[in-house]
């Protein structure tokens, strides 16, 4: 297998966990290269369900590698809870996970910042998850965080919790009595991940550059989607890193010519949660109805999601951006027993119609979807096992997008499970 980037082509929540844990069969390594815990992953191996939010999915594949890259934001008391879980489960977390010594730790304070920064925000909030990713990378740009290799020097992690602190104070309204409170506490429980952390911590950068000289496959796993990017994504109702392929660079320490595909993720409708337009947006009661079936919760949160039907405006404009060379299609079974289905296929904005996402907010916000549709399909998909068992109008749905988005449909997902994928090209 080649090094193969996984990327959600929507707002997040695509089914890219389960691609992992399917593609990481024939890798040697599973990297993740941004975001942090406000995202999940959601993996069936039989009758466990595991959720995943800092580990790469490939942790479940005891013969594999798992990074967890410079460009992730690390929350050492979600981490080790992940894996204090996961070993009680039976899963193998000891020197097949390497942690990079230079990733940004999220502190108390960032909890405490983002959830001021929502309340100062009013009807304007983001609807973040406030863990704090978004404070942490804040201070990571504002070269003000705290890195893991950071953490393993004492002299250096008390001269930066004292200045952070001192800074956020100020912002908090908080005292000086609150920030020795804080020290204190902050150092007794991060001296404790630091003596776990120590373990895991190396130079990913390295070892991936030395993986690569071997000829190892390498699979690059992303959290969250590319329309939450926070470049190229619906800003500032997004997170605060890249999603995106071309952050698989710096959030690992790589060269572009280490990767040979990028495969985008895309749900057959789309979802998004929290705040921010939504085009394609359901009727309530197909709403309802897709969500229940599609058990659209959010993984972190447990929030609802919204569902929308199919936007093909936006996951062109995700295959763009990413230079998608194939995709993955998941939740089809979800449509199963729809009479109709729509694709959106243009936006109409104020008479004028749009082919292309606008990086506007208040275009899109006032964005009408102009619909094609589709017959759909009776029959239950969630026990096919073979592409060409699939109803003819299931193909065809699958053809149209796979048409419009000019990029071919590798794997189709039919169910959660692990073994519920049918392989198109490969």
């Amino acid at each position: 297998m080649s090094n193969v980037v996984v990327v959600g082509a929507q707002w997040g929540d695509e089914g890219k966990g389960k691609v992992v844990d399917y593609l990481a069969g024939n890798a040697n390594i599973v990297a993740r290269y941004q975001g942090g815990d406000n995202a999940g992953h959601t993996v069936v191996v039989g009758d466990e369900k595991y959720i995943l939010h800092l580990i790469p999915s490939g942790i479940l594949h005891p013969d594999k590698t798992c990074v967890i890259g410079n460009g992730v934001v690390l929350s050492p008391r979600i981490l080790f809870k992940e894996i204090d879980n996961l070993r009680s489960r039976g899963v193998k977390v000891e020197d097949n996970l390497a942690i990079s010594d230079r990733a940004h730790l999220i502190m108390p304070y960032h909890l405490l910042i983002e959830s001021h920064d929502e309340e100062v925000r009013g009807s304007k909030k983001i609807g973040t998850t406030k863990r704090g990713i978004g404070p942490a990378y804040v201070d990571k740009v504002g070269r003000s965080g705290i890195r893991v290799a950071d953490l393993l020097n004492n002299k250096t992690f008390d001269e930066k919790l004292e200045f952070n602190l001192q800074n956020k104070s100020r912002i908090l309204g908080k005292t000086q009595e609150w920030i020795k409170s804080e020290k204190a506490k902050t150092i007794e429980e991060y001296s404790e991940y630091a003596r776990r952390l120590e373990p895991f911590v190396t130079d990913t950068s390295l070892f991936l550059a030395k993986a690569i000289k071997e000829g190892k496959s390498i699979l690059f796993e992303s959290a969250q989607g590319t329309l939450l990017d926070v470049d190229l994504g619906t800003y500032p109702y997004g997170t605060s890193s890249n999603p995106t392929a071309g952050a698989v660079c710096s959030g690992l320490g790589i060269g572009p010519g280490a990767i040979d595909e990028v495969i985008g993720v895309v749900k057959t409708y789309i979802t998004r949660v929290g705040e921010g337009p939504f085009p394609t947006k359901m009727s309530h009661e197909m709403d309802e109805k897709i969500r229940d079936k599609g058990k659209e919760f959010g993984a972190t949160t447990g929030r609802p999601r919204q569902c929308g039907w199919f936007d093909s405006v936006a996951a062109k404009y995700a295959a763009r951006v990413n230079g998608f060379t194939g995709m993955v299609l998941t939740k089809l079974d979800v449509l199963d027993g729809i009479d109709c289905l729509k694709i959106c296929v243009e936006y109409k904005y104020n008479g004028n119609t749009l082919t292309e996402f606008p990086s506007s907010i208040d275009v899109l916000e006032n964005c009408e979807p102009v619909y094609e549709t589709m017959e759909g399909w009776k029959s239950d998909t969630s026990k096919v096992k073979d592409y060409d068992q699939l109803p003819e109008n299931a193909k065809k749905y699958i053809q149209r997008i796979s048409s419009i988005m000019e990029t071919k449909v590798q794997l189709v997902a039919v169910g959660p499970e692990r073994d519920s994928i049918l392989v198109l090209d490969r």
